[in-house]
């Protein structure tokens, strides 16, 4: 298989029998940019080189700091903010990656589509019985000698109080690290998408929509990020044993998101 993604056959398997338009595929392809990612898909990389070659591919460069304080050997929990929501994911994987070992990273439905990022994905599907074996697949993860890679705010960074940020950090993140005694690295990935992005994630929020209908737009997001230099900042390991009970792990994961917004 060379790794690429046939539009037609997901809208199969989404809808079964059921016949879709042809103009519906096509306007699918064109929001997804499936040609462009397709040319890359074809070479059939996997895992870290996928990741690697991905950024080559895309005419990304990326100015780095802080990686060489950062010692290897370790066993870490890398925290990141989430900007633009595809290229962060793809180049801190090839990164952390290539410097530290092998690596797991959380990724939803969507990405999980993507066959190259397969190797090194752990499925966070909230439908089917899947929902019930996450927190299994999670524990694992951490278990393991992995590094392990997340965005805990879930979601891409949107216009909050006139500023591209994060929404809120989740707690798993803290509770693991601790539970695995794993220090966490802090990441501060600089980057932002387009106007119209964050305009549309505003109106579905307004109009309260249940389908994440901005996700669907992160293909042409990263399509238009192609070419751009991107800033990322690693801060210095955070010892798991600061994470003690004079906060909730929420409060230290919000606390986390502030140190990362510092770097």
């Amino acid at each position: 298989m060379d790794g690429t993604i046939n539009i037609e056959d997901i809208v199969k398997r989404k809808k079964g029998n059921r016949k879709t338009p042809a103009i519906l595929v096509a306007l699918l392809k064109r929001l997804l940019c499936i040609d462009y990612f397709n040319g890359f898909f074809k070479q059939g990389k996997t895992g870290i080189e996928f990741c690697t070659g991905a950024i080559e591919y895309m005419g990304n460069r990326l100015i780095m700091e802080g990686l060489e304080n950062i010692p290897v050997g370790g066993r870490y929990t890398f925290v990141s903010n989430h900007p633009v929501g595809g290229v962060e994911g793809v180049a801190l994987a090839g990164i952390i990656g290539t410097r530290f070992g092998n690596i797991r990273i959380p990724v939803n439905d969507f990405l999980l589509a993507v066959p190259g990022l397969r190797p090194i994905s752990i499925s966070v599907s909230k439908t089917g019985g899947q929902s019930r074996e996450l927190p299994a697949l999670i524990n694992s993860a951490f278990d393991s000698e992995n590094q392990i890679l997340m965005f805990p705010a879930g979601l891409c960074s949107r216009l909050i109080d006139g500023k591209i940020q994060d929404l809120p950090w989740g707690k798993a993140f803290i509770s693991q690290s601790v539970r695995t005694q794993r220090d966490v690295v802090p990441i501060h990935f600089y980057g932002e998408n387009s106007r119209s992005f964050y305009i549309i994630a505003k109106i579905c929020k307004m109009l309260r929509f249940k389908f994440n209908l901005a996700m669907a737009f992160l293909p042409r997001e990263t399509y238009k990020n192609r070419g751009k230099t991107f800033k990322v900042v690693f801060g210095s390991p955070i010892p798991y044993t600061v994470f003690n009970k004079s906060k909730t792990p929420s409060e230290w994961a919000g606390w986390v998101r502030e140190a990362v917004y510092k770097l």
